[in-house]
């Protein structure tokens, strides 16, 4: 089973789990599907209602948490620490892993230096340990450890939910893009019009000349034949001419 079908199949479950129960109960579902190790989107479970009813309530700490492992990272949570549950050994590692893809989300040449401060790890080879085990042999990143760079170069990152206002952003580069397609659309179709305007103008230059070339070549001939037909003396003809002269 593929990556997207597996955590299509997650989302389904979370979602009709959360959907079923309102309150405190929601509490324990959103610690599990934060802390299952196949789960990386949980913008649907947000939208269950139950779930958006915690807003205000005494267990707002969860839908904190779930807004958290959507949009936040790591150091997110170091920053809020005080007003967040906290979170067990599967939930810091789900974190640090959504950590390293929102990095990737921006740059596609991570420093171990920036990820050693971002994941709260001490040196490099519990790094790479990292970056290999849980999150490329996890198929959420794909890429190459430099070792003499000291950078972990990203070929592929999964997705993360989109942040409140993302999408209003993406669908304005989207735009932007759309647009300067069409701009070089529009100069690539005016170069093809020069082009075949030039191609056009050298083929009437080309017959031209060729039918200057015929001309000559028509004109050489005639003359050749005209010097070929002429009557010439032989000096027989030469010597009666001057006989009958004198006589």
């Amino acid at each position: 089973m593929d990556i997207e079908q597996k955590q299509a199949e997650l989302i389904d479950h979370f979602v009709k789990k959360a959907s079923s129960l309102k309150g405190t109960v929601l509490g324990p579902v959103i610690i599990e599907a934060t802390s299952h190790p196949s789960l990386f989107a949980f913008s649907e479970i947000l939208a269950v209602p139950s779930v958006a009813e915690l807003e205000g309530t005494e267990n707002s700490r969860y839908l904190d948490v779930l807004r958290l492992f959507a949009h936040g990272t790591w150091t997110d949570y170091k920053n809020n620490v005080e007003r967040l549950p906290e979170l067990i050994s599967d939930q810091v590692l789900k974190l640090k892993q959504l950590t390293v893809l929102t990095l990737a989300e921006t740059n596609k040449v991570l420093p171990y230096d920036q990820l050693m401060q971002e994941l709260d790890v001490t040196n490099v080879r519990e790094l790479e340990d990292f970056l290999i085990n849980e999150c490329m042999y996890a198929g959420i990143v794909r890429g190459k450890l430099d070792q003499l760079r000291r950078c972990f170069e990203v070929q592929f990152a999964a997705g993360r939910d989109l942040r409140p206002g993302q999408l209003g952003n993406m669908l304005q580069t989207l735009s932007n893009w759309l647009a300067t397609s069409e701009n070089l659309l529009v100069s690539i179709q005016e170069k093809i019009k020069w082009a075949d305007t030039m191609s056009e103008s050298d083929k009437k230059h080309r017959k031209d000349v060729e039918d200057r070339v015929e001309e000559v070549k028509k004109s050489l001939s005639l003359k050749k034949l005209h010097t070929v037909s002429r009557p010439t003396l032989t000096s027989e003809g030469t010597r009666r001419s001057t006989l009958n002269l004198v006589e």
